[in-house]
């Protein structure tokens, strides 16, 4: 069925007025663009963005817009939209915005089924495929298949951040080990170690709903209890948890996520690690490095090797001996 992309140019006051009268109308499934709600987002959400990517920041400079969608030949409904919209400016003038409406034809799509396309198998270092659950698991060809449903949360394999980490574990020998992963997302990240061997993961993150989403996508991969455990809880906030966690031994842990948060965890990953525990940390920019690494090195950590790539760092850090 093919479609019209309608959209609506106002200004970021004019929003919520523009937004409650089409909704009161009956038009519904609106999309805004608005760099102010942007910018807004992030300053209330600062600690957990490092970066932002520029081009979108460019592509939203100066933008206050609404987007809504219609089927190609709902004269009825186009009509009723301009009214309104005329209505709009003879009650508020140019407060609003000029409200001019922009119709563009959309072309027959699958919309289902057409995201799927934005997830191509994903290799990483020498022997990973990250696969989408829904291509069969031959197209991961000749490497070890790490299939995720991606989109639900973070970590989809397309990030360098978590390609750094995984490479990194590619060159340990995880036979047997234990692992543990603070802020697993998706649970891209323990499903690997699996894959590579690891004995047991457990995943912890703050978001309750990455818990099933980590286990559904363990799941996937052929691993349940007793060898990959989902959690929910903040450690370093979680008495009971951190005391839960501390009680086992592990091998490897792994902290994807953002300098901020890697700074503010740095006093407790010592009681995680053995002599001989690896920890491997990711999601810094090279801006942040050196606040990481300070951070580290005052709970007697140290830096034992280090990935690039574009913007980003990835460390393998050990116990001070």
């Amino acid at each position: 069925m093919d479609y019209l992309e309608l959209i609506i140019a106002t200004v970021s006051d004019g929003i919520d007025i523009v937004v409650s009268s089409l909704t009161a109308a009956g038009f519904e499934d609106l999309v805004i663009e608005d760099q102010a709600e942007f910018e807004s987002f992030l300053e209330d959400n600062r600690e957990y963005w490092d970066y932002i990517d520029e081009s979108l920041q460019h592509k939203l400079q100066g933008l206050s817009q609404i987007k809504l969608y219609l089927e190609a030949g709902d004269e009825a409904g186009l009509t009723r939209l301009k009214q309104l919209l005329q209505e709009l400016k003879d009650k508020n003038g140019d407060t609003l915005g000029s409200l001019e409406l922009t119709v563009k034809p959309l072309a027959s799509v699958n919309w289902e089924e057409s995201w799927k396309d934005n997830y191509p198998p994903q290799p990483v270092g020498n022997h990973l495929m990250v696969l989408p659950c829904w291509l069969d698991v031959q197209q991961a060809e000749d490497r070890l298949p790490v299939i995720l449903d991606p989109g639900l949360t973070f970590g989809t394999g397309a990030h360098p951040s978590t390609q750094m980490v995984m490479e990194f574990m590619e060159e340990e020998n995880l036979a047997g080990k234990s692992c543990l992963d603070l802020g697993s997302g998706s649970g891209i990240l323990s499903i690997t170690a699996l894959r590579l061997g690891a004995k047991t993961a457990v995943g912890v993150d703050i978001d309750p709903k990455a818990e099933d989403i980590a286990r559904e996508n363990a799941a996937y991969n052929g691993f349940a209890s007793p060898e990959f455990t989902a959690l929910t809880g903040n450690v370093t906030a979680d008495q009971k948890l951190m005391q839960r966690l501390c009680r086992e031994h592990y091998d490897l842990v792994l902290v994807n996520i953002v300098a901020d948060v890697i700074i503010s965890l740095a006093p407790v990953l010592p009681a995680f690690l053995q002599e001989d525990s690896v920890l491997l940390l990711s999601g810094i920019l090279d801006t942040r490095l050196g606040d990481v690494i300070c951070a580290l090195e005052k709970e007697n950590l140290t830096v034992a090797g280090q990935k690039a790539k574009e913007d980003w760092r990835s460390l393998k850090v050990r116990k001070k001996l």
